[in-house]
């Protein structure tokens, strides 16, 4: 009687953990890639949307926004007690009739950017500048705001 060799795990598949993670992460990166592709594209049929910067002081807020292209006749701007909405449009300029357009990345069209404000402002007492593709608000607080801390007794 001839003697063979056994093999109990012969038939099992070698696992390598980090292989599965790689193409997980593969799997979620695809996703997103899908997800995303269009984003700041066309968001509710706008084009783009804005960066913005915001920093706080005492008695101000300042905002800023990333427009370039634009001018300021193109912008928009309404000031509520508690927020910003910022509306334009980016137009696109006509290239040479004889020349074809390979590829564009740029953004054209409209955009509308809502900022919510960490304070109630003072609607009335705000300015605003277009420099270099960057719109800038001062925003200068209420009154009311700028009232530091009340003392509260606790009974």
């Amino acid at each position: 009687m001839a003697m063979t060799r056994w093999h109990p795990f012969q038939d099992l598949k070698h696992w390598e953990p980090f292989g599965d993670i790689d193409s997980l992460r593969k799997e979620m990166d695809s996703l997103f890639e899908r997800f995303t592709s269009g984003f700041g594209r066309e968001i509710n049929g706008l084009t783009f949307v804005p960066s913005v910067e915001m920093e706080e002081t005492d008695t101000e807020i300042h905002l800023r926004l990333e427009v370039p292209g634009m001018k300021s006749e193109d912008l928009e701007i309404s000031v509520m007690d508690d927020a910003v909405t910022i509306t334009g449009e980016r137009k696109s300029e006509k290239t040479s009739e004889s020349r074809d357009m390979l590829r564009s990345e740029f953004y054209y069209g409209e955009f509308e950017r809502f900022v919510p404000l960490p304070s109630r402002i003072q609607r009335d007492s705000v300015t605003a500048n277009y420099q270099d593709g960057i719109l800038s608000l001062i925003l200068p607080k209420s009154e009311e705001q700028q009232e530091t801390a009340i003392k509260i007794k606790v009974g």
